[in-house]
């Protein structure tokens, strides 16, 4: 089986028969796909190379890839990423920053978030792309990103566990939306800062939901109506997270990566000092696990996965140095392959640490 390493992918939470052998990460020189070899993963094969590429999904019925590339489009691959083909008609914003797939009564959707902060979905495999020009509708105007070129984009599509056709659309800068009908109309989910990166919905309690952004961690217990801020700037987990998962069988067990600085600060400084955290009783308590690690990491995590077969949990996290983290005991420890491929960026984050990363 192969699992995807991407920052703006949505399927990053999977349950798997077997563990998978076999990983594609979104890089800023196309898509690696990396092969477990003993104790190690290794490169094996390059595609689409000169695209930044910022999300991958795999469609679960057809097995299709898509592939969702900064001002490129969309690619789609039907021999499990080996080749790629354009499949963006409609897409009126070719900056393609996340993908995300549902199915709604039985029907399969693909979801395409853009900068500018547009949505699009597709129901038929990618083939043809049309907008839901209800999310564009809201207040616009005060959606400004502070890094030229200072337009929002959609971050993050997720949907929730219980109900598909429930859309939140995370804008990074411009806040929470939340649809009810598929996209069709929208609300702004208020109470949290909106630089938001990511939602994510426990699906054992669908009432307790997760923010990561731009001012730290954020909890809802009522189903978005009033939010708590966790954790935020200067606390020991970090003050700028992103990516956040969870393990399946158990979704109180919660893993977030957050940099201690925020992206201006990475670029003065050469450093994100980031942190990799966990909590066991859904959100509550939090615990820094960085053994085997940096105590403070130089780069940005970018994107992680979490894979659990049959009681195994396997993390993979990539940074914006070109390095695969990855723990094969739901982050008990650490390993760490340095500079194993281009680096994996939203935007031009891995700017911020170039005069240190070297690549091949």
């Amino acid at each position: 089986m192969t699992i995807a390493v991407s920052h703006g992918g949505g399927s990053n939470i999977i349950e798997s028969s077997n563990l998978s052998s076999e990983l594609l990460v979104g890089s800023i020189d196309g898509v690696i796909r990396l092969a477990k070899r003993g104790s190690d993963w290794i490169v094996s094969e390059k595609t689409l190379e000169g695209n930044h590429v910022h999300a991958l999904v795999q469609e679960p019925q057809s097995g299709i890839w898509f592939c969702g590339v900064e001002k490129g489009g969309i690619f789609a691959s039907e021999d499990d990423g080996h080749t790629w083909i354009k499949r963006d008609v409609g897409l009126a914003h070719t900056n393609v920053y996340s993908l995300s797939v549902s199915a709604i009564n039985g029907k399969t959707y693909i979801y395409a978030g853009t900068e500018p902060a547009h949505l699009f979905v597709s129901d038929d495999l990618g083939l043809t792309w049309i907008e839901k020009p209800a999310l564009h509708g809201q207040e616009t105007d005060a959606w400004k990103f502070p890094a030229p070129p200072h337009v929002a984009h959609l971050k993050h599509i997720s949907f929730h566990p219980a109900n598909p056709a429930i859309i939140f659309a995370s804008i990074e800068q411009g806040g929470l939306y939340r649809s009810d009908d598929g996209g069709d109309s929208f609300e702004e989910i208020k109470g949290m800062y909106n630089d938001v990166h990511r939602l994510i919905t426990n699906p054992d309690d669908p009432s307790r939901m997760f923010v990561t952004g731009g001012e730290g961690l954020w909890l809802s217990k009522d189903t978005g109506l009033s939010w708590e801020n966790i954790f935020s700037r200067g606390s020991e987990y970090g003050g700028y997270p992103d990516q956040l998962v969870f393990q399946p069988s158990n979704p109180s067990c919660m893993i977030v990566t957050a940099g201690q600085k925020s992206p201006g600060q990475w670029h003065r400084e050469g450093t994100a000092e980031t942190r990799i955290s966990r909590s066991t009783d859904a959100g509550e308590t939090w615990e820094v696990i960085l053994n085997g690690l940096n105590d403070k990491l130089t780069p940005s995590i970018e994107a992680m996965t979490l894979e659990e077969s049959n009681g195994v949990v396997q993390i993979f996290a990539a940074t914006s140095h070109g390095e695969l983290l990855w723990s094969e005991d739901a982050g008990e420890s650490w390993n760490s392959s340095a500079n194993a491929f281009p680096p994996v960026s939203k935007g031009n984050h891995y700017e911020a640490f170039q005069r240190d990363v070297r690549h091949s």
